[in-house]
């Protein structure tokens, strides 16, 4: 079983996004029984609330559903129950290596890497272009499965 938490600063936008749409792309490949696969918020200040109606549109135009998922906010224990936690962004980074008290064992990583790239996820929040944000966590999520995968042989 493949453990995996994708972290955004509020757990509204971006990775309850990128949560869904690997859940849908394993599903689809036929691989959900080999993972398991949540998001989670560095900040306070969305806990509780549910996915930000723009993004559960977009996801929703793609045939991804998000029903019931409410932000929760990462702790130092999450590093030990998954396998790799991947941020949005630098300063998610940060944060998250923070609130884990490092990254010891090499699990925390960029979203972006796995689509060749390290720059950041476009954030919809602040630019509202939920477009953008989704080619770039198709992009990612596609990237890791295909990382995922090639490892496994």
């Amino acid at each position: 079983m493949t453990r995996i938490l994708f972290v955004c600063h509020g757990n509204i936008c971006r990775s309850p996004m990128a949560e869904f749409v690997m859940k849908d792309l394993v599903k689809k490949a036929g691989l959900a029984s080999e993972f398991s696969i949540a998001s989670a918020a560095t900040s306070t200040e969305e806990i509780g609330n549910p996915v930000y109606p723009p993004a559960r549109r977009k996801l929703a135009e793609h045939g991804i559903g998000c029903a019931g998922k409410t932000a929760r906010q990462l702790t130092r224990r999450d590093y030990s129950a998954y396998d790799l936690l991947i941020g949005m962004d630098g300063m998610n980074i940060r944060n998250m290596q923070r609130i884990c008290g490092g990254d010891p064992q090499g699990k925390i990583h960029r979203m972006m890497e796995y689509a060749g790239s390290n720059r950041d996820v476009a954030d919809p929040w602040y630019t509202d272009d939920f477009d953008a944000a989704w080619r770039d966590i198709e992009a990612g999520c596609r990237g890791l499965l295909a990382q995922l995968q090639r490892e496994k042989r």
